[in-house]
């Protein structure tokens, strides 16, 4: 079977003005499927920079970038946006959730966007993410009803609702206390297990550990490329938190 992902010689170059950004530098790197993979790096690292370009935000300067084998770079611009959509499920620091709509609706609305009628039920299929990420009773609460840890099991909700091939999560604790980090951690876990792919980008190796794999990138190269030993069980953890905290 082909790898989920391979991306080879992959650069991202920008010019302001006359300075031109290196801002990743020749970069390889294989996802399998099934795998969760978190992709390390502080600030102005290019780990960000390869999340835009491994989600279809961004194309890159150079290289070659295969999704469930298809090259990115023979697409259209519409046929890039339809691979957004329909294979990539993303989440974010930020929930990026419509504040005066209900969860259930904000989990729906990628669904308006496809094109192709895979979904032949939307509303069945958002109830489904929901239920999935343990938000099956807050269906009709809007974002302003839901704890922080809440609206991101929304936003996971959103990004799996189209079936995608792999969730690309960017700093998705980044705006949680620590309970709740590992709470949503441990979401992410159990869809690993159920076979989902998941690209989780941290600069926290707390948060790296819940990872099958870790990534280093640095100055634009991949520096590191590591299977986690004693990888974290998230589950166990958050109940022990919360033993500890009683």
């Amino acid at each position: 079977m082909n790898s989920l992902i391979e991306i080879k010689g992959i650069t991202k170059t920008y010019q302001m003005g006359e300075v031109a950004i290196h801002a990743l530098r020749g970069v390889d790197l294989t996802v399998d499927y099934g795998e969760m993979v978190a992709i390390m790096g502080s600030s102005g690292s290019g780990k960000s920079t390869l999340m835009s370009i491994l989600g279809c935000l961004d194309r890159a300067t150079s290289g070659v970038y295969t999704l469930e084998a298809v090259d990115m770079n023979t697409l259209s611009k519409n046929e890039y946006a339809d691979i957004r959509n329909q294979k990539i499920g993303f989440v974010f620091q930020v929930y990026n959730l419509l504040p005066r709509t209900s969860a259930l609706e904000n989990v729906e609305l990628p669904l308006f966007y496809d094109r192709t009628g895979r979904i032949g039920d939307p509303k069945k299929a958002a109830i489904e993410a929901l239920e999935r990420v343990g938000l099956g009773a807050r269906l009709d609460h809007v974002p302003s009803q839901l704890s922080g840890g809440e609206q991101q099991r929304v936003a996971i909700a959103r990004a799996l609702v189209n079936q995608p091939a792999i969730i690309l999560a960017d700093e998705p604790t980044g705006n949680l206390d620590t309970r709740t980090s590992i709470d949503i951690l441990s979401v992410f876990q159990e869809l690993n297990n159920q076979g989902i792919t998941v690209l989780l980008v941290t600069h926290e190796p707390d948060i790296a550990r819940y990872a099958k794999r870790t990534v280093e990138i640095r100055d634009g190269v991949i520096r590191r490329d590591v299977f986690v030993e004693n990888r974290g069980d998230a589950r166990a953890d958050f109940e022990n938190y919360r033993e500890d905290e009683n």
